[in-house]
């Protein structure tokens, strides 16, 4: 490992920490913040460091051009984002993002010329945390989201996404050509796989497919102390069954079915009044389409037919995604260059590259994160795991600039 080099990336990474950190070792940068603008500024200012010119699109997605010696030639992506969870790590997606500078920086150093333009994507809202879906920044650019329908999205606060952009002054007008040979995106894995079987390098394969639901329960409010518990229209007491039932179908499609109730709200939220109404979210995640429609199916069911006074609103469906064998053979061979011990998989998270991929060939690369705590103020990758992560980064990106 060049330790000069590794030093330089790691002070990177921690300065961009510094913006949103947590008094827990974390960042809490939410999308279009304060500390939003913060670290979409720093990123400019590195990357024109490195002779890029720095161009917003309507949604806010940032993106660092370098140019290369021919510029009518299909560019090679690089990115992540810049936004976290609300009591997040300093690795989730900054790691990609800075990642792509390490690439320019590495080429000059080592005086290497490039035909290709060389594109470091910053996208806007991956995570979902401020605004809901996720990924809207990569799904406007890949044409899954119209900008109407995003910049009509709101956060918790009731403000929308377009008067978020503009607050910071991030409602661009530029963006970039759709011209893109191979779309590359450095990643920590976000589980355990990897640490486990000590493999450096996880071969993205694809995404498993992801469906988000907002379900409503109405009963009937009704004093805690005076109404007995056998005359009550108690919606928690639906919830209860409905998530009972959504657990029991995730064991029967194991190991491989992922279930997850992020939220539970109940109105109006007095301790001492029975709630008229509750509301909940529901994740559910499969690697086989086939399997992921069959749930949906049995949710439907649940709500629709078993349970009375239950609304189902599908929020987001994020279908399994097969990377590009292109950009997989380029992951896997740099590996194989490099003698990094590595492993095929496929991502149990959604990434901007899922979206990316519909538009031009994508990969991505995994390392490992200790004990595959993400979404976590304690996440953590060791500096030798990342730096065999931005060595695969840059020979799989070497191959594609010849």
């Amino acid at each position: 490992m060049n330790t000069h080099r590794m030093d330089n990336f790691l002070d990177r990474l921690f300065r961009m920490a510094e913006i949103g950190a947590t008094r827990a070792g974390g960042v809490c940068r939410l999308t279009l913040s304060d500390e939003d603008k913060m670290a979409r500024g720093l990123f400019s200012d590195w990357a024109r460091g490195l002779g890029c010119r720095v161009e917003v699109d309507q949604i806010g997605n940032q993106f660092a051009v370098k140019q290369g010696s021919d510029n009518q030639a299909p560019a090679v992506l690089i990115g992540s984002h810049l936004d976290s969870q609300p009591t997040g790590g300093k690795y989730d997606g900054a790691l990609g993002v800075l990642a792509g500078l390490e690439v320019l920086s590495r080429l000059k150093d080592e005086g290497i010329s490039h035909k290709n333009p060389i594109i470091i994507a910053n996208w806007t809202n991956e995570e979902g945390a401020r605004f809901s879906p996720a990924m809207i920044g990569s799904g406007v650019f890949a044409g899954e989201f119209s900008l109407t329908h995003a910049y009509k999205q709101n956060d918790s606060e009731g403000v929308n996404l377009k008067d978020a952009l503009s607050r910071i002054g991030y409602l661009g007008k530029g963006g970039i050509e759709k011209n893109i040979k191979a779309s590359f995106e450095l990643h920590i894995e976000q589980g355990p796989v990897l640490e486990a079987e000590k493999k450096q390098i996880g071969v993205v394969t694809g995404v498993q497919g992801i469906r988000w639901y907002k379900i409503s329960v109405t009963g009937r409010e009704d004093h805690a102390g005076t109404a007995p518990m056998n005359l009550r229209s108690d919606p928690v007491r639906t919830m209860n069954a409905l998530i009972s039932d959504f657990f029991n179908m995730a064991d029967d499609y194991q190991p491989e079915a992922k279930l997850t109730i992020g939220t539970i709200k109940t109105e109006p939220q007095s301790i001492n009044t029975v709630p008229g109404r509750v509301t909940f979210s529901l994740d559910i995640r499969h690697p086989n389409e086939a399997v992921l429609e069959l749930m949906h199916d049995e949710i439907i069911h649940s709500c629709t037919h078993k349970y009375k006074d239950v609304n189902l609103e599908p929020i987001w469906h994020s279908p399994h995604v097969p990377f590009h064998k292109d950009c997989i053979n380029a992951i896997e061979n740099a590996a194989i260059k490099l003698e990094i011990p590595y492993r095929k998989m496929v991502s149990g998270a959604g990434h901007d590259s899922v979206y990316v991929s519909r538009i031009a060939p994508a990969g991505m690369i995994f390392i490992p994160c200790r004990n595959g705590i993400s979404h976590n103020e304690a996440e953590y990758a060791s500096p030798e795991d990342i730096e065999a992560g931005l060595s695969v980064l840059y020979e799989a990106v070497k191959s594609m600039i010849k």
